[in-house]
């Protein structure tokens, strides 16, 4: 399971960068060998906008509606799981407990590599945290509030599907970040996170409208990550401060990180 996760984040690095390297990518600005991994100014503020929240807002409504659905929807439902146990009855790869973070990792092995993305490596994490935060919190109380079973009976904390939400919140991460380098990044991670619902099903842990209502959950977490982020930021960070850079070192005898800095 782990040689796969590593070949796919593989994979999806070298699309990336690939991609990255095209000749219509004029916003590449690559880092240099140790790159700047934290600064102390303050970033730019996103306005929100109601349109982009349109497509989570969609996949979280469907979800909802399938739950408490006796009809078309439920039918759906139960028809996908029968046809995905009769095609494949022993079906069970729990390769998706691992490709789930393979988007986000995308992100850090492309800073490494030299292909800077929208934000430093500090603000970055931190952006990935809160969407995690965010993401945990709320399909956390959505599950214990929805009550649902499970299609193989081990559970009723099946809506949303928390795999689900965590890949496309980590897709949505690599999207962010590398949308300005190259759009094609961010397909390679949804790919991923599509893969990831969809071994969901076959392993028989999630229903078909978990899995679209956790891309929904996902999506949105990290959509407001980056807008409140900036904000939380700014509460530890004034236009006085000096920047910072994080940088690792070696020496004989020694490793680590030094962070260095003017005040």
């Amino acid at each position: 399971m782990r040689q796969f996760f590593l070949s796919t984040l593989l994979v999806i690095t070298t699309i990336t960068f690939c991609s990255a390297q095209s000749p219509d990518s004029t916003n590449i600005k690559p880092t240099d060998s140790v790159g700047r991994w934290y600064s102390g100014n303050p970033i730019p503020k996103n306005k929100f906008r109601p349109a982009t929240f349109i497509a989570p807002a969609v996949l979280i409504g469907y979800g909802f509606a399938a739950v408490y659905d006796h009809g078309a929807l439920k039918q759906l439902d139960v028809s996908t799981k029968a046809e995905l146990q009769e095609d494949h009855p022993l079906f069970a790869a729990h390769v998706d407990d691992y490709i789930q973070f393979a988007p986000a990792a995308a992100v850090y092995a492309l800073n490494l590599a030299g292909i800077k993305g929208k934000h430093n490596l500090f603000d970055a994490s931190m952006l990935y945290v809160t969407s995690a935060a965010i993401m945990g919190v709320s399909t956390h109380f959505v599950k214990q509030g929805v009550g649902r079973e499970r299609p193989n009976g081990n559970g009723e904390n099946s809506f949303p599907s928390g795999h689900t939400a965590s890949a496309f919140m980590a897709a949505e991460f690599l999207h962010q970040e590398y949308k300005d380098v190259n759009p094609w990044i961010g397909y390679a991670g949804y790919f991923v996170a599509t893969a990831t619902g969809t071994l969901r099903m076959y392993n028989n842990k999630h229903w078909f409208s978990d899995v679209v209502a956790g891309a929904g959950f996902g999506i949105a977490s990290t959509k407001i990550a980056y807008l409140i982020y900036p904000y939380m930021k700014s509460l530890f960070t004034t236009k006085k401060e000096g920047n910072f850079t994080l940088m690792p070192f070696h020496q004989p005898g020694s490793t680590g990180l030094m962070l260095s800095g003017r005040f």
